[in-house]
């Protein structure tokens, strides 16, 4: 094997291995993403930087998908046909985690409703304060949460109450 080959396949490998720092973080709802359908974030008009988002669609307990370790919900069946198809396009990022406090240095919970999609990826907050510390320098913040998410440990967020949210977890 060729010495760009073995450089080639170390690459590939660091990055998919860095894609994920752990399980799916999943809260007291037992669904990923608060049981909220992680495909009709990219159907909904996304709102300018500073501004609030449209809410998140809530999925439904009967139409749900299997992906890094947790339980993803859907609002229709072709919504979990799309996911199915590439579940890591829809999934957010950094495993559902706060995309700031991944920036940061740490795992913290995300509210689904406090989501903006960058470059085709979904990514999570956690508060309306924090939104508004992510989208002053989303390119910055990239930056650090991608360096910072291959060293961050597996374990999952805490499990503490979202400040501000009320799930409307699938029925």
């Amino acid at each position: 094997m060729t010495r760009f080959s073995l450089v080639t396949i170390a690459l590939i490998t660091a990055l998919a291995t860095s894609a994920i720092a752990g399980p799916q973080y999943v809260d007291r709802t037992g669904f990923a993403v608060s049981g909220y359908d992680v495909v009709a974030y990219f159907d909904l008009d996304q709102s300018p930087v500073g501004t609030e988002q449209p809410a998140a669609v809530p999925g439904r307990a009967d139409i749900t998908a299997e992906y890094n370790g947790a339980t993803f919900a859907f609002a229709s069946q072709a919504n979990r046909s799309r996911f199915l198809e590439n579940p890591a396009a829809f999934a957010p990022q950094y495993d559902g985690h706060c995309a700031y406090g991944v920036a940061q240095g740490g795992k913290v919970p995300a509210n689904p409703n406090l989501w903006r999609i960058v470059d085709g990826k979904l990514y999570l907050n956690i508060t309306q304060d924090v939104v508004g510390f992510w989208e002053n320098d989303i390119p910055g913040n990239l930056s650090s949460s991608t360096a910072n998410w291959v060293s961050l440990d597996s374990k999952p967020a805490s499990r503490s109450r979202i400040p501000k949210f009320k799930s409307t977890a699938p029925n």
